[in-house]
């Protein structure tokens, strides 16, 4: 089951699966987390196809564009046609004068490299442990011991803020949790 519902607070519209099942979707947008059962749903279907098609009608309409809309192919059409025109990897890459080859090799040895390197984890899963490794520890506490896994202190901070934000850990007198 697929709903098209949208944010209160930006009016932004995406698409929720399953949306009898989450208890909780977070808008695209705007970050604000809703209780599923509150959303209003303009449209519902098994299809995704159907379900994406209709926040396109809707999107149309709000922005006042729903003849040129009309004109336009099926949403599942559209995404045929993109993946026909585009260009390949090896094309661009050579087209741009690089050897593909190489491009592609040196991926792949960083990708290996990054996932054996030092063991140490990125840089969300640092502050989660840092938060899980603590008993409800301040923000100070949190950034030193994610700095002691290489995360710088700025970016620390900015990334508790944004797990806060994206309602992932919880902040209250100070002391934050997972959640």
């Amino acid at each position: 089951m697929y709903a098209v519902v949208g944010c209160t607070d930006c009016a932004n519209m995406w698409l929720l699966s399953d949306p009898d099942r989450s208890k909780t979707a977070t808008c695209s947008r705007c970050g604000r987390r809703h209780q599923t059962k509150k959303l209003r749903r303009f449209f519902e279907s098994e299809d995704r196809d159907a379900a994406r098609q209709a926040r396109a009608a809707l999107l149309a309409k709000k922005h006042g564009d729903s003849e040129a809309f009309s004109q336009v192919a099926h949403v599942s059409e559209l995404d045929r046609q993109v993946e026909e025109s585009g260009v390949e990897d090896r094309e661009y890459l050579e087209g741009s004068g690089l050897d593909a080859d190489e491009v592609f090799d040196a991926g792949e040895r960083a990708e290996r490299g990054r996932a054996s390197s030092s063991g140490s984890p990125d840089r969300v899963t640092a502050i989660k442990n840092a938060i899980r490794a603590g008993d409800r520890p301040t923000e100070d506490e949190i950034v030193a011991a994610a700095t002691e896994h290489g995360v710088p202190a700025d970016k620390a901070r900015n990334l508790l803020e944004k797990l806060r934000r994206r309602g992932e850990v919880s902040e209250s007198g100070g002391r934050y949790r997972l959640l």
